[in-house]
């Protein structure tokens, strides 16, 4: 089932608190703080194939040890709580944090991934063909992808949630645990970045985005945090999945 789609991004003018920029677990008092965290790496994502909401797929060993390192990393952060997508590969990310504190997941729909619809399942490089890819690039908040959902549609619904959480935990910190199109789509909204181009943010598999928010509004306290410092190169996936067809061919 597709996650509801709506128009319409979430106000985010309610009043709330920054954060030490200098280390994530000294916020000011009343700060509230959301930690967006990527789910850890899959073999999806060794590909560069559409995962959306298909079930079943899960975190690799890759994936298993980010979340792992994740929780040591966020160890002396203070949690009041740890939300999650409902698909698993976010669900396992989430976790190692939780156990460690003896919280409860609280899975939210949506948190969910962006609904790919028709392309489910496909590769980059397959899309890549598609009449409607460039317009994607270009302007992807006139674009509903075919079959799914639509980036605006992802935003609000994101954004919506993100501030139901945010208002149910004032003054405290919490982690999140979702997927790369809704991270970027959230950031770019609360720090006034428009929708054609959130795709020049970048968020890696088990990576931290850290938002604080203060009464005359949101601020980003870091974006993308990885230890160590991650650099993607955008065509490895491509690559070695040609050379694993073309190995199949000889």
């Amino acid at each position: 089932m597709a996650p509801r789609d709506s128009t319409v991004p979430a106000d985010v003018s309610d009043p709330h608190m920054m954060i030490d920029t200098h280390n994530l677990t000294k916020g000011f008092p009343m700060t509230t703080n959301l930690l967006l965290i990527r789910h850890g790496f899959t073999d999806y994502v060794a590909a560069h194939r559409m995962p959306g909401w298909q079930r079943g797929i899960h975190l690799n060993d890759e994936g298993h040890a980010q979340a792992a390192a994740l929780a040591r990393r966020l160890a002396g952060v203070n949690l009041a709580a740890v939300y999650s997508s409902p698909l698993e590969r976010a669900v396992e990310t989430a976790t190692p944090l939780a156990e460690e504190r003896g919280l409860t997941i609280q899975v939210r729909w949506d948190l969910g991934d962006l609904h790919p619809g028709d392309w489910t399942g496909r590769t980059v490089n397959e899309l890549e063909h598609e009449e409607l890819w460039p317009i994607i690039q270009a302007y992807p908040s006139g674009v509903r992808l075919p079959g799914g959902e639509s980036f605006q549609g992802c935003q609000a619904r994101v954004v919506a949630e993100l501030d139901a959480i945010r208002t149910a935990h004032p003054g405290q910190t919490v982690a999140i645990v979702s997927h790369a199109d809704p991270i970027k789509v959230a950031v770019a909204y609360y720090v006034g970045v428009p929708l054609d181009l959130f795709q020049r943010l970048s968020i890696s598999p088990a990576s931290v985005t850290a938002l604080a928010f203060q009464r005359l509004g949101p601020r980003l306290v870091c974006l993308n945090y990885t230890d160590p410092l991650v650099i993607e190169d955008p065509h490895q996936g491509m690559r070695e999945a040609k050379q694993a067809a073309d190995a199949q061919e000889v």
